[in-house]
């Protein structure tokens, strides 16, 4: 009985950790007593000499502030890291190429500092390769001024899709305006975003933000990714925002996104 509770501890670690063995080898890494942290960037992305430059350096820098923090930590309170230094990993991927030019990302990142439980974040990148360069969605956006039309509509749907999936999961009791108040109609605080998929070849058929746990309920409950459909952003629409929506969500797109 000893021996199978032993394996089943092991396996339940295992399952809540990166697994290391099978991801391929990191881009960049970070290695010494207080912390072992790495970098890996998407096929798709190496693919892009300009855009994996951009991630990866980005990366390094996250490595190295870390590291820092995590030696400074261990100077402070040496105890904590009796077991071992932090766990850190952050991972970038493309969720969606939209007209040949615009190119959104995932920035998934875990973190095992030895508190109660690991931790994890995510955010967002959209890649201009024209211009090889970030963008924000404002291109594609008439106005987007704060409290403005566009930012108030893009908030009341964000709020819906939110409840619908909070009524999925069955956790209704988080779906209070209290929770809900992270999101406001400001481009900067409404959320991390990215140019959804479309049925439609070359389109996007609407925008998904995305937020970490903790974000509209307790650790439990994970991610959230909100769905706007393009159509409800017709009205906002520049004339490069018209060009470059259309078609519908494919059928497994929210279960892809989280």
């Amino acid at each position: 009985m000893r021996t199978i509770a032993a394996l089943s501890a092991v396996v339940a670690i295992a399952l809540a950790s990166p697994s290391h063995a099978a991801d391929p080898k990191p881009d960049a890494v970070i290695k010494n007593r207080n912390i072992e942290a790495r970098v890996f960037l998407d096929d798709k992305i190496k693919a892009d000499a300009a855009l994996a430059a951009d991630c990866l350096t980005e990366g390094k820098k996250w490595l190295d502030k870390n590291a820092a923090d995590a030696a400074a930590s261990r100077k402070e309170d040496p105890q904590f890291f009796k077991d071992g230094g932090w766990d850190f990993e952050r991972k970038y991927s493309i969720r969606s190429a939209v007209a040949d030019r615009y190119v959104s990302l995932l920035r998934d990142d875990y973190m095992d500092t030895h508190g109660a439980h690991p931790n994890s974040d995510v955010n967002t990148i959209l890649w201009d390769k024209s211009e090889n360069k970030r963008i924000s969605i404002r291109p594609f956006l008439t106005e987007t001024a704060d409290n403005g039309a566009t930012m108030k509509a893009m908030v009341k749907a964000v709020i819906a899709s939110l409840r619908s999936e909070k009524k999925k999961r069955d956790t209704s009791e988080t779906a209070t305006d209290e929770w809900f108040k992270g999101v406001e109609p400001n481009l900067l605080k409404i959320g991390a975003v990215t140019l959804a998929p479309s049925t439609e070849a070359g389109k996007s058929s609407g925008l998904t933000f995305h937020y970490p746990p903790y974000a509209f309920g307790p650790y439990a409950e994970g991610q959230y990714v909100a769905f706007v459909p393009w159509e409800t952003l017709k009205p906002y629409l520049t004339v490069e925002g018209a060009r470059i929506f259309g078609g519908a969500r494919p059928k497994g797109d929210a279960d892809e996104a989280q």
